[in-house]
């Protein structure tokens, strides 16, 4: 099978395994970000074990609206095969506990810890001092005070503005030229190719439901069709 993201590497796949969910070649003309050595362009925004071991993102980022739970944290990491960044907290779950969570993550194998906006600068300080791991800040709003973030010990930002994240990421890297910055790149090949271009180191995708992978199985099983 062609490669398509460099014609020039050979690529190896199975037959069964070459179904999978392949992440947009948009985001492929982003710079990526080293962590630990890895380079990471693609994250997958998803806890979905089945969806998280059939695609081939770079990483994986599990944050999720409910108040983070270790038990989910090595679920995704025993089925990802990639790094994990794991939300742990900043919204409903604060102070102390998120602290405990980021150490528990890091234990378990996390390659970064995410905190949700309203994370108060004292908690990504001792939060910073507490892990070994990357300190990610959730950014929603170019008018948020990043150098108080920075300062605070955030490492990278995770820019998750909808429709005006291209907007966001372009604003702050005017300020911040050397800044790692993760951006939701948004439902389109237009929309991925805008954030990436507005400065963007690294794409955050969210993939198909479990749900919507099946039907268009499903529709083709019904007309007497072979897998897709």
């Amino acid at each position: 099978m062609a490669n398509t993201q460099n014609p020039n590497i050979p690529e190896v796949t199975g037959t069964l395994r070459a179904f999978r969910l392949a992440v947009p070649q948009e985001i492929y003309a982003c710079s990526g970000i080293r962590i630990f050595g890895r380079l990471i362009r693609s994250v997958l925004f998803s806890t979905d074990a089945c969806i998280i071991a059939n695609s081939n993102a770079d990483a994986v980022i599990a944050v999720y609206p409910f108040t983070p739970q270790p038990v989910i944290t090595e679920a995704v990491m025993k089925v990802a095969g990639v790094p994990v960044f794991v939300g742990v907290g900043g919204g409903l779950t604060q102070g102390l506990r998120v602290i405990n969570l980021a150490l528990h993550a890091e234990f378990q194998g996390a390659c970064g810890v995410v905190v949700n906006a309203p994370t108060s600068n004292e908690v990504i300080r001792e939060l910073k001092g507490t892990v070994d791991v990357p300190v990610v800040v959730t950014v929603l709003s170019e008018t948020e005070d990043i150098d108080a973030r920075f300062h605070a010990g955030a490492d990278i930002l995770n820019i998750s503005a909808a429709a005006k994240t291209p907007q966001v990421v372009a604003a702050v890297r005017q300020r911040y030229p050397d800044a790692p910055i993760i951006a939701t790149g948004g439902p389109t090949p237009e929309s991925i190719r805008a954030t990436v271009a507005a400065g963007a180191n690294c794409i955050t995708w969210t993939p198909p439901s479990n749900g919507e992978v099946f039907k268009g199985i499903m529709d083709a099983y019904r007309k007497g069709l072979p897998h897709p």
